[in-house]
């Protein structure tokens, strides 16, 4: 049929008909999928925080982990979940360790308590504008302000329907090696630790270190020949060594074939950590002497290390770890995203920062192995030595109900 002047006019009016249809007789038209992600969009618009539940979270550790600075008996942490007027709840974890950020659990209520009323009534999807009004508490109590920025994360991801790793662009590598840690001891106990976690499948053992040299030195040669040649050793001396006892421990432990040791000297002292680094057969990581992104410029500017090793609790959140990745890409330098002993709450978050960061070439997400229990439902899974991401929205776990009323809230 010819499309005469009359008929376009008939079917002109016809179409304006039924665009003047009710909104809700035109919903009903559309595809539930997209009237849900319609109503989504709806909600998050205008989505304001309720309320802030704050918990001690603390957690027994089946032996004490020692390092050359300090040791810890147990997991006193922090556990924030963050309310929402939608009826969305987002969760945190802080993981205070003294003897590197300076901050302790009761500090951390502290400041949770300021966070709680600072931000109750704002909205849960402006992390920067959180991050950024969170202030000097970044600086004085950098996990605790963690534990708000991955519950406001995990609430972005619920909101949108889609895994924290995916919000922050990733999407292709949701399965990933990590290491396992060996605490400092005598250097046979050390050994046969590591020959058990290389009997279990571990690739990669990560040795305390930072004591006396010659201490040290055994520890490494009966770790390496208890687990032999395939598996590969990195070390850590969290600020244990001077200058001179770092350039001479390092040139004794090279023969034993190490990855990387991370932050031979104390974190102040950039321009020794530079020097250890200029002189060292061994690629060096600064871990302590990196919190934020400023440190991270200056550590670059300086030339002091191979590598950064990023860990949440330290920066502040996954915002602020983002942050340093993208810098360290910039300037090529590789990262690792390290942890202190967080549940598997706080290393999902963190693993959603690796799957998200193609220049995050390691991990040493094992800050829960040695907990007495594991409170968390769903969230990272631990399958040999690989890491495995949930496809779930936001950080894709939760705690326990059962162990969520035995915390004493605050």
């Amino acid at each position: 049929m010819a499309l005469t002047r009359k008929n376009f006019l008939k079917y002109l009016w016809l179409g304006a008909a039924a665009t003047a249809l009710s909104p809700a007789r035109a919903a009903a038209g559309r595809p539930a999928a997209t009237r849900a992600l319609e109503e989504t969009r709806a909600v998050a618009k205008t989505m304001k925080i309720k309320d802030n539940e704050i918990y001690a979270f603390d957690i027994k550790l089946v032996a004490p982990f020692v390092i050359s600075i300090g040791r810890m008996d147990s997991a006193t942490d922090v556990l924030v979940r963050v309310r929402t007027d939608a009826g969305i709840v987002g969760i945190g974890e802080a993981c205070p360790f003294p003897p590197i950020t300076g901050e302790t659990q009761e500090t951390n209520i502290a400041a949770a308590r300021s966070l709680r009323d600072m931000f109750v009534g704002k909205d849960p999807l402006a992390i920067e504008a959180f991050v950024r009004g969170a202030g000097p508490i970044v600086h004085t109590n950098p996990s605790i302000v963690a534990a708000f920025d991955m519950a406001l994360y995990d609430i972005l991801g619920k909101a949108a329907g889609l895994p924290v790793y995916r919000l922050l662009g990733g999407g292709d590598r949701t399965r990933f090696e990590t290491d396992i840690t060996v605490s400092l001891e005598t250097p046979e106990n050390m050994a046969a630790e590591a020959k058990t976690y290389a009997e279990r499948g571990y690739r990669t053992i990560k040795v305390k270190v930072g004591q006396d040299v010659a201490l040290d030195t055994a520890r490494i040669k009966g770790i390496r020949e208890a687990v032999g040649d395939k598996v590969a050793l990195r070390i850590d001396a969290n600020q244990g060594w001077t200058v001179p006892q770092a350039k001479d421990v390092l040139e004794r432990l090279a023969e034993f074939r190490i990855q990387f040791c991370e932050q031979p000297v104390l974190a102040s002292d950039v321009a020794g950590l530079r020097e250890v680094r200029r002189e060292s057969p061994i690629p060096i990581m600064a871990d302590e002497a990196l919190f934020g992104a400023s440190d991270a410029i200056r550590l670059i500017r300086e030339e002091a290390c191979d590598y950064f090793n990023i860990k949440l609790m330290k920066a502040g959140g996954i915002f602020n770890s983002v942050k340093i990745a993208h810098i360290a890409d910039a300037a090529g330098i590789k990262c690792m995203v390290g942890c202190m002993l967080e549940s598997r709450l706080g290393l999902t978050a963190a693993a959603h920062v690796v799957a998200a960061n193609a220049n995050i070439w390691f991990a040493d997400l094992d800050g829960n192995a040695e907990h007495v229990v594991d409170p968390i439902v769903d969230g990272v899974k631990l399958e040999r030595d690989e890491l495995v991401l949930p496809d779930k929205p936001g950080l894709g776990c939760d705690v326990d109900p059962a162990f969520l009323k035995k915390l004493q809230k605050i």
